[in-house]
């Protein structure tokens, strides 16, 4: 692999870091408004425990890929678990170690962090990602509803 390093966001980052949110929403056929581009980017460089921290991906300088997790609190647990949200690479990119590595970042917070489980959702028709999934996590039976 090329030169890839895996760091937190930084205020700076905050034009790439749209350019691939927002092609990861696209992927998903959603978007949101400005407030919400401008709030999430604000919370995931907060010091709120209960906001998101944010990780960028960058290849040979070049931003390529983003994790956004959270760790909260569980009934079942005394330590808190990680709830990995939004992680996306940029297509041209795939296939060489992207998501893995930031999922494995992901891991290691969650470590340092005392967090016993990482855990995400994907939509079922996300084939590739969940080739990568398969590997490096266990698929669960649950089944998620929301209030509409």
């Amino acid at each position: 692999m090329s030169d890839l390093i895996i760091r937190p966001l930084s205020p700076a980052d905050e034009a790439d870091w749209r350019r691939l949110w927002t092609a990861y929403l696209d992927f998903y056929d959603s978007s949101v408004p400005e407030g919400v581009y401008a709030t999430y980017f604000r919370r995931v460089l907060g010091d709120d425990p209960r906001d998101y921290n944010g990780l960028l991906a960058v290849l040979d300088g070049r931003p390529v890929g983003l994790a956004h997790y959270l760790f909260h609190r569980h009934g079942w647990k005394i330590e808190d678990v990680c709830y990995l949200q939004d992680l996306y690479a940029d297509p041209e990119v795939r296939g060489q170690g992207i998501g893995r590595a930031l999922i494995e970042a992901v891991y290691a917070e969650a470590d340092k962090a005392g967090a016993p489980s990482v855990y995400w959702l994907t939509q079922e028709f996300n084939s590739t990602a969940r080739r990568l999934y398969d590997r490096i996590g266990q698929i669960t039976p649950f089944i998620k509803y929301q209030r509409g």
